[in-house]
């Protein structure tokens, strides 16, 4: 299995709405830097739950995005 990239597997995750939601905030999720300087904290408040406000990601989801983090955090 190939390791995700940000364009192709990891930015689809995240809606438009979380998009920009998250802005006003100060975090891009559309920035491939954004993601990867803040990874670990959006990945904890994704398992926890916090995030994204309406309702718990998919496991699939959360593994393709912890993968990408294992994986070097690839464009």
């Amino acid at each position: 299995m190939a390791i995700p990239g940000f364009a192709a597997n990891v930015r689809i995750l995240f809606r438009d709405s979380d998009v920009k939601t998250m802005k006003r905030y100060g975090v891009d999720l559309s920035s491939y830097e954004d993601v990867k300087a803040r990874a670990r904290d959006i990945y904890g408040r994704l398992v926890d739950g916090d995030m994204p406000c309406d309702g718990a990601w998919a496991t699939e989801a959360l593994n393709t995005f912890k993968e990408w983090m294992d994986g070097g955090m690839l464009p």
